[in-house]
Order: structure tokens, then sequence, then C-alpha cells
């Protein structure tokens, strides 16, 4: 019993400090004043392309890690040093 509650307050501050984080970037957001900017269609084109490569580059990512972490757990491996792979006795 002793050491859940050490485990609950050791959690206080960590809490504490995640709400008082959330509310700083809500007031940050709410006080804004709004901008009056012009964005030119080849603005908008620039940043859907950049989503476009950042899609890309995470898929890119998760696919090399993917087989990368496959081979890992399959324990897909070449033949050992040892082992004559020629097939000649």
């Amino acid at each position: 019993m002793k050491v859940r509650a050490n485990h609950k307050r050791a959690q206080r501050p960590a809490q504490r400090r995640g709400a008082i984080t959330g509310l700083a970037a809500l007031m940050l957001v709410l006080a804004s004043s709004p901008a009056f900017a012009y964005l030119d269609p080849s603005t908008g084109s620039m940043i859907v392309s950049a989503i476009i490569g950042i899609f890309a580059s995470v898929a890119l990512a998760v696919k090399t890690y993917w087989y990368k972490l496959k081979g890992l757990f399959r324990g897909k491996r070449g033949p050992a040093p040892d082992e004559d792979t020629s097939g000649e006795a």
C-alpha cells in the first residue's frame, strides 16, 4: 500500500505540468490576433506539395523499417560463415 501512495504522489507533478502546459497553449491560441495576409495560388500549391512530400517520406521510412523489423522477428539471416553453400561434398 505504501508503494502505491508514493507512486501516485510522483505522478501528481507530471500531471500538473501537463495541465499547465495545455492551459498555456490554449491561452496562446485564444489570445492571438488575426493575420490579414494574402496567400497567392502558388503558395497554396507549395504547401500542398510539401504535405505530399512529408507523407511520402514518412511512408518510405515506415516501409523500410517495417521490413527490417519483420525480418528480425522472423529470424531470417544468411547462412552461417562455416557452412558450405556450394553443395559440393
